[in-house]
């Protein structure tokens, strides 16, 4: 009975062997598929990052246009107040807000006052102008002046005018 007990063991081992290879087999192949379907996924990942980079690229060398779709344009209302409130909310003075949509100061005050209208493509400028933020106003001001944009605070190297206290300077009459 000695000699029966390795057999047994060998062959309960070869028969587990067995089943679990039957068992691991598909299990084994939908891993092996499983990961060439993610090794593709992720080619086609890089290539999409590097076609978007170069989308991002391009855009920013355009910069940024106002445009504004025909009937946002109609639903528009401009007002005085509105004109003004977007204007005061992008942060831009009359003269900028001018060179902004391509028309002179006087028309912008004029706009502001409602003695005037705005109309067609001014209008439609105003309308994508409302859609933008202020880094995005700047950027564009900066690209119609043909300045860099501003940043806060002083620029580097610039000089400050000092009061000195006790000073005054006396003017006299000729």
């Amino acid at each position: 009975m000695a000699k029966i007990e390795p057999v047994l063991k060998s062959e309960i081992q070869r028969l587990a062997k067995r089943e679990i290879r039957s068992t691991f087999l598909p299990l084994r192949r939908e891993v092996r598929a499983m990961r060439l379907k993610l090794s593709g996924l992720s080619k086609n990942f890089s290539v999409l990052d590097r076609f978007t980079k170069e989308q991002v690229k391009q855009v920013e060398k355009k910069g940024v246009k106002l445009e504004a779709s025909l009937e946002e344009v109609k639903a528009s209302r401009l007002s005085p107040d509105r004109i003004r409130s977007l204007r005061k909310k992008l942060g831009v003075s009359q003269r900028k807000f001018a060179i902004l949509i391509g028309v002179s100061n006087n028309a912008v005050f004029l706009w502001e006052r409602g003695k005037s209208k705005p109309g067609g493509e001014k209008k439609a400028a105003l309308v994508a102008l409302g859609k933008l933020r202020k880094w995005e106003v700047r950027k564009l001001l900066a690209q119609k002046i043909g300045t860099k944009v501003k940043t806060k605070g002083k620029r580097p190297g610039a000089k400050t005018r000092r009061k000195r206290p006790g000073k005054r300077v006396i003017r006299r009459k000729k």
